[in-house]
C-alpha cells in the first residue's frame, strides 16, 4: 500500500518523494512498536460468533492477541471449532463476561467402535482450562486390548464384544483410574485409545457392557474456561490502558501487556519490562532521526490512505442514500434525518467530557453508552459504536430507522444521532436514571424486599406491552433481556437497545438469520432452525418473567450444571411442582395467599413462553392480556386452595423437542 501511495505522491511532488524514500530506506530496520497494540485493540468475529476478544484468537486474529490454548478455527457461516489436543469441539455459545462456553465434540460418532485406521486421540489441554475440576471428567475408551493381568478388577468396565464386534480383543471404558497400575491395563496394550472430556453427570450414566456412548459423546455441555495466571492479570493490564496479549518470543508463550509505547510484562508503564522490548527500545533511541523520517512518510501515506477510504465510505453512504427519498436527504442537510435531530460529533464529545470513562453507563448492542449533558441542560445517554465500518453503518441506520418510526411510552426515546458522514457513529437517547431491571433484581442496586411483587407485575405488563407494540409494527427486538429494560425513578419501563432488531417484510412469517443474542435468552428453536419470528422475543420474555419471580440471573455458572441456564431450572422445578424452590423468598410466596396465586399464574405463563417449539408459545398480545388479567384479578376473593401449578396443566404444556423439519428461507 505504501509503494502505491508513494507512486501517487511522486506524480505530483517527485523531489519530495525521492527525499522521503531515502529517509525511509535509512530507517528500514525500524519497527512499529504499536502494531500489536493496534491489531489487538479491535474485537474480532469468528464464524457466526462476533465481538470476541482475549484470550481467544484465530482466523485473521494473530496469536499475539490471544492466549495459548485458546485458538479458534473460523468457518464462514458456521460455529467456530475449538482444537483441544487432537480432539475438536464445536463452540455454540460464548459468554466472555462470565467466562462460560457451550461445546460439543465434533464427529462424536467416530469414537464409538472406531475404524482401525483412526489415530489415537486425547485432549492435551491443561485440565484447568475447561474447569475440569468442577464440571468434567476424562472418559478413556480403549479398543482391541490384550487382556490385562487383573481381569476381575475391570469386568465392570468391559465393553461387550457384541457392542463392538469388529474387534477380537477386549475393549474397555472408564475414568483415568482405569489406567492405574493396579488395574493391570496399559494403553500400549490397546490398538486404539481415546481420552475425551465429558460432563461428570454424563459419565455417571455410563454403566454395563453396552454403555450409551452415542448420547453421552454427542451432548452439548457448558463449562467455564480458565487460563494461566488468571483473569486478574489481564484485568490489571486493561486497568492500565493496555491490551492483553501473548509474548511470542517466549517459548512458554507467557502473558504480555500490549501498550501504546511498548509491551510490558504485567501493566503499562510498569517496572517489569520485557527484555526483548527493551532491546528494541534501545534501537529506536539510537535511530531517532531516521524514525522521525519514518513517522513523516507514514503520516503522508496515512493521509492518502484515509482520503481513499473516506471516498469508499462516502461511496457506500451515497449508495445507501439512493434508497432514501430526496426529501430525507435534504432534511439531513438541514440538520435532521427521519425527523430526529442531527448532532455534531464535537457537540457530543463535549457533552460526554471527551467520552470520559467515568461516565460509562454500560455496553449496549455494538457500542459503549456514556452519560452526557447537552448545552440546554438535557441529560442524555450517548451510544458510541465500536467501529465505523460498513457493518456498523448498517446497524446504525437500522436502529435509527426503527426508532424513528416508533412512539410508545415504554420504548426509549431517540433524541437524535450524528450524520452518517460523521467520523464516528453516535446515537443519543433520553437518559433513564434508575439503572436496569437486572441491576435491581440481582445487580448492584438489588436489595431484599425493595422491588415488591406489585412493582414487578407493573414492570412485566409494561415490558410486554412495549414488545407487543413492536410486533404489531412488524418489528422483532431480538435481544430482550433484563439489562435492556431500563427503569425510571418511578420504575416506569423503557425498553432499549435495538441494534439487533429486525423489521419484517409484510408478506413473510419469518426470516432466516445466523443466531444472535445473549446466552440464556436465545430461543432454542431459533438456534436450531435459524428462523427468526416474533415468538423468539416471547421466549426471551419468558426468561425475564422467571427472573422477576426468582431474582436470579439468566446464566450463573456457580449453579448446578443442569441449572446454569435459568430457563432449564425453571422448567424443571415447575414440572416437579417445586415452584417454592424457585421463587424469591422476599415475595411472600409461602405466607401471602394472593401473592402465591399471582406468582403461580406468572410462572405458568412463563412456562408457556419457554416451550421449545415456537408454535406452542403464546403471542405477545396474548401475554399482555394474561398479565393484565393476573394483575387485576381479586385473588383474595377466590377459594383458598393453595396450589403451585396444577400437574394437569404441566402435562398439557408439553416441553417438546426442538422441531427438526425447519425450512429455511433466505433474506
Amino acid at each position: 500500500m505504501v509503494a502505491h501511495l508513494l507512486l501517487l505522491l511522486y506524480q505530483h511532488h517527485p523531489i519530495i518523494t525521492i527525499f522521503l524514500v531515502l529517509i525511509l530506506a535509512s530507517a528500514s530496520y525500524g519497527k512499529d512498536d504499536n502494531k500489536d497494540y493496534t491489531d489487538c485493540k479491535k474485537h474480532f468475529n469468528c464464524g457466526v460468533l462476533s465481538n470476541l476478544s482475549y484470550p481467544f484468537w484465530g482466523g485473521d486474529r494473530p496469536e499475539v492477541c490471544g492466549h495459548k490454548g485458546f485458538e479458534l478455527k473460523c468457518e464462514e457461516d458456521h460455529f467456530p471449532i475449538v482444537p483441544s489436543g487432537t480432539l475438536e469441539f464445536r463452540l455454540f455459545r460464548l459468554d466472555q463476561s462470565s467466562r462460560l462456553m457451550t461445546l460439543q465434540l465434533v464427529n462424536s460418532q467416530d469414537y464409538i467402535c472406531p475404524s482401525r485406521t483412526l489415530p489415537n486421540s486425547s485432549t492435551e489441554r491443561d485440565i484447568h482450562v475447561f474447569g475440569y475440576d468442577l464440571n468434567l471428567k476424562n472418559l478413556n475408551l480403549l479398543y482391541n486390548c490384550k487382556d490385562p493381568s487383573s481381569r476381575s478388577a475391570l469386568e465392570q468396565n468391559r465393553i461387550s464384544s457384541s457392542y463392538c464386534s469388529e474387534y477380537s480383543g477386549s475393549s474397555f471404558y472408564g475414568g483415568d483410574d482405569i489406567l492405574e497400575s493396579s488395574s493391570g491395563l496399559n494403553r500400549t496394550q490397546c490398538s486404539i485409545w481415546f481420552k475425551i472430556p465429558i460432563p461428570v453427570e454424563s459419565f455417571r450414566r455410563l454403566t454395563g457392557d453396552r454403555p450409551d456412548l452415542k448420547q453421552v459423546l454427542g451432548e452439548e455441555f457448558s463449562v467455564s474456561y480458565k487460563y494461566d495466571q488468571g483473569p486478574s492479570i489481564c484485568d490489571g493490564c486493561m486497568a492500565s490502558k493496555g491490551i492483553c496479549g501473548t509474548n511470542l518470543t517466549d517459548p512458554n508463550r507467557n502473558f504480555l501487556c500490549l501498550c501504546r509505547d511498548h509491551p510490558y510484562s504485567l501493566v503499562c508503564k510498569g517496572q517489569l519490562r520485557n527484555n526483548d522490548v527493551m532491546n528494541v527500545g534501545r534501537k529506536v533511541r539510537t535511530a531517532l532521526g531516521a524514525s522521525l523520517g519514518t513517522v513523516i512518510i507514514m503520516s503522508i501515506a496515512f493521509f492518502f490512505w484515509y482520503r481513499h477510504k473516506k471516498r469508499q465510505y462516502v461511496s457506500f453512504v451515497s449508495r445507501s442514500i439512493e434508497s432514501v427519498p430526496s426529501s430525507k436527504a435534504n432534511m439531513e442537510k438541514r440538520g435532521s434525518y427521519n425527523g430526529v435531530h442531527l448532532f455534531s460529533y464535537d457537540e457530543l464529545e463535549e457533552a460526554t467530557n471527551n467520552f470520559d470513562e467515568t461516565r460509562e453507563l454500560g455496553d449496549g448492542g455494538f457500542g459503549t453508552v456514556y452519560y452526557g449533558k447537552l448545552p440546554d441542560a438535557r441529560e442524555v445517554a450517548v451510544k458510541r459504536l465500536y467501529e465505523n465500518n460498513y457493518k456498523r453503518l448498517e446497524q446504525f441506520l437500522n436502529e435509527v430507522d426503527i426508532l424513528t418510526r416508533l412512539r410508545h411510552k415504554n420504548l426509549v426515546l431517540l433524541h437524535g444521532c450524528t450524520s452518517r458522514h460523521s467520523r464516528e457513529l453516535l446515537l443519543v437517547y433520553e437518559y433513564i436514571p434508575n439503572g436496569t431491571l437486572a441491576d435491581h433484581l440481582h445487580g448492584q442496586r438489588a436489595k431484599p424486599g425493595a422491588l415488591t411483587f406489585p412493582t414487578r407485575m407493573n414492570i412485566a405488563v409494561e415490558t410486554a406491552s412495549a414488545l407487543a407494540y413492536l410486533h404489531a409494527s412488524d418489528i422483532v427486538h431480538r435481544d430482550v433481556k433484563t439489562t435492556n429494560i431500563l427503569l425510571g425513578d418511578d420504575f416506569c419501563v423503557k425498553v432499549a437497545d435495538f441494534g439487533l432488531s429486525r423489521l419484517f417484510p409484510l408478506d413473510v412469517t419469518h426470516v432466516s438469520t445466523a443466531p444472535q443474542g445473549t446466552p440464556g435468552y436465545v430461543d432454542p428453536d431459533y438456534h436450531q432452525c435459524y428462523q427468526l419470528t416474533d415468538k423468539s422475543d416471547v421466549y426471551s420474555f419468558g426468561v425475564v418473567l422467571i427472573e422477576l419471580i426468582s431474582s436470579m440471573p439468566a446464566v450463573d455458572i456457580s449453579r448446578h450444571r443442569h441449572e446454569i441456564n435459568l430457563s432449564n431450572m425453571a422448567i424443571n422445578k415447575i414440572q416437579r411442582n417445586a415452584l417454592n424452590e424457585l421463587v424469591d423468598p422476599s415475595l411472600g410466596f409461602e405466607s401471602d395467599y394472593a401473592a402465591r396465586k399471582m406468582i403461580s399464574a406468572v410462572a405458568e405463563l412463563a412456562f408457556q413462553c419457554l416451550q421449545s417449539a415456537r408454535e406452542l408459545r403464546p403471542s405477545m398480545e396474548k401475554v399482555v392480556e394474561i398479565l393484565k388479567d393476573i394483575q387485576s384479578r381479586d385473588h383474595t376473593a377466590e377459594k383458598a386452595e393453595e396450589t403451585d401449578i396444577p400437574s394437569d396443566d404441566v402435562v398439557l404444556l408439553k416441553s417438546g423437542p426442538i422441531p427438526l423439519d425447519c425450512t429455511l428461507s433466505s433474506l
